[in-house]
Formats: structure tokens, sequence, C-alpha cells
């Protein structure tokens, strides 16, 4: 009885011994197994930080610095005072501003039309198919021919179509990028975008169950208050996601401005890519537009984190 009662003992203990032996080497199989998982990532994720973040880097080194290509004196270290400069500028606050009123302008009107032309392309009708594909290709068009198509065929004083359309109801003709500068700019910027926001929305009216807009017909709703309580909920994330990454690229636009007012008259129209590049490669005033490039970042960063938090609050609540 002594001898069986010892035996269990030596036997609890060495498996006791051996527990954590066994569990180190899974943990340690199981490290190896994740990392040779993500060994062929390891190239593209050390490409993106060195074509991403070293020149971030380097860019906030240039921004503490006072870096003129036209000053004898060279380079010399000011710490902070380009970043207190560039809120003191008027025109960086200008150029904030318009960035601010063409990015929130073109989402939401692109985002408008966008859900009309989606609402209407959810019908079956005969040739939907090349309406859509028709409808499709502004999106398709590069930026630098949109913004000559714009600013060439359809915006010129003398011979553009916008003129001539207005001008069948009696009103004169309009120089539209020298006297609405933003207005010409948010105009190419709309018409590129809402074929984006018309595809996503179709997305998300195509997705939704047909079933629950039946119940609906069936309960005696009409289609104002089927649209409004059935399928904009529905449509919600396609909404937000949309507005999302419209104005991530929006709020970076250079081309339209670059070839459609120059961000003129003077500065009317430069938002803050175009203001950067015109201190950096028009004034040669490296540390300042640094400085600007890296508030810009960040304030792009802080606003994608809040909205994408927002988006993924509203995925994880239940319907």
């Amino acid at each position: 009885m002594t001898a069986t009662l010892v035996g269990k003992h030596n036997l609890k203990q060495h498996v006791l011994k051996q527990q954590p032996r066994t569990t180190s080497g899974n943990g340690g199989r199981s490290s190896a197994e994740g990392w040779r998982r993500r060994a062929p990532l390891l190239p593209a994720l050390i490409f993106t930080v060195l074509v991403t973040q070293l020149p971030f880097v380097v860019t906030l080194w240039y921004s503490l610095r006072s870096w003129n290509l036209l000053r004898t004196e060279g380079d010399i270290f000011v710490g902070l005072r380009n970043y207190a400069d560039i809120f003191l500028d008027s025109t960086f606050r200008g150029a904030a501003l318009n960035s601010v009123v063409i990015t929130l302008g073109c989402v939401f009107a692109a985002m408008l039309l966008g859900t009309f032309f989606a609402i209407l392309l959810d019908r079956s009708f005969k040739g939907r198919g090349v309406v859509r594909t028709m409808l499709i290709t502004p999106f398709l068009i590069m930026p630098v021919a949109g913004a000559t198509l714009w600013s060439v065929s359809m915006l010129n004083p003398s011979f553009g179509l916008v003129n001539w359309a207005i001008g069948l109801v009696g009103i004169g003709p309009v120089d539209w990028t020298s006297s609405y500068p933003v207005v010409s700019i948010l105009m190419a910027l709309v018409w590129q975008w809402t074929p984006f926001m018309m595809l996503l929305v179709l997305a998300g009216l195509q997705a939704q169950p047909k079933d629950v807009l039946e119940a609906a017909q069936i309960d005696g709703a009409g289609w104002g208050k089927t649209f409004v309580f059935v399928t904009l909920p529905q449509l919600r994330r396609y909404i937000e996601l949309g507005v999302l990454l419209g104005a991530i690229y929006v709020v970076n636009t250079f081309d339209q401005i670059y070839l459609m007012t120059a961000g003129g008259p003077g500065t009317a129209s430069a938002n803050l890519p175009f203001y950067i590049y015109q201190r950096a490669f028009l004034g040669f005033d490296i540390g300042q537009a640094a400085a600007m490039g890296v508030v810009v970042v960040i304030a792009t960063i802080f606003i994608a984190s809040f909205a994408l938090r927002l988006i993924f609050r509203s995925f994880d609540t239940k319907d």
C-alpha cells in the first residue's frame, strides 16, 4: 500500500515536472510557425517602411531647420520656430480653409449625386449596362486629362460648353476659373468622384435583403418612407466608407488646382498640398514646407483614425 502511494506520488511529481517543458515546447513551435508564416511578408513590410516612414523621419528633421535655398547662411537648426511661423501665416490658414471647403463640398455633392444615380441604376431598364459604363467612365479618366477637359472644353470663357448652356437661358459668359476658381475646381472634382460614390452606394443597394423591402410594401409604406427608414439605414456603412475614402483622397488634390487655376488668382484657390508645393519648389523654403507637410500628415492621420473608429464601431453594432 505504501509502495503504491509512493509510486503514485512519484508519477505525479514527474508529470508536474514535465508539463512546463511540454508547454514551452509548444509555445516555441507556435512562435516558429508564426514567424514562418510571416516571413514571406517581411520584404514587403521592410520596403513599405523604407519608402514611407524613412522619408517622413527626414521630413521631421527638415522641419526643425531653417533651410532656404536662396539664403547664403545655409542650414540652421531652429527647433519649433517653423511650426510657429506657419500657424501665423495667413496664406497657410487660407489654404487650410480651402482644403476643408473643397474636401467637404466635393464629398457631399458627389455622395448626393452618386446616391441619386445608384438608385436609378438599381432598377431594371433597357440599356442599363451602357448607362452604367458611361457613368463610371469619369472615374477611369486620369486627373490630368479630366482637369484639362474641364479647363479647355467646359469652362473656357470663349467656347466652353458651360457658357454655351447658360447662354441658352440668357446668362452672359463667365470666366469661371478667374471669377469662381474654387467652384470650378469643385465641378471637376465632383464629376470625377461621383462614379466612385455611385458604385459604393449601388453595392449597398444590391446587398440589402429583398424580403425587408417586400415587408415594408406589405405594411403600406411608400417609396419615400421605405427609403428613409429601411434603405438609408442599410446604406449607412457604405456611405460612411465612401465619405472617408473620398475625403482622404480629395484632401490631397493637386492636379486640378495646378492645371485649372494654378492656385489663383493669387492664392485664392490654393489648398494645402499646392501651397506646400509653392513654398518648396517656388519659394525654395524647405524648412517651412517640411513643417507644413508634417502638420498635414498628422491632421490627416488624426481625422482618418477617428473616422475609422466610428466606421468599425458601426460594423460591430448589430443591426
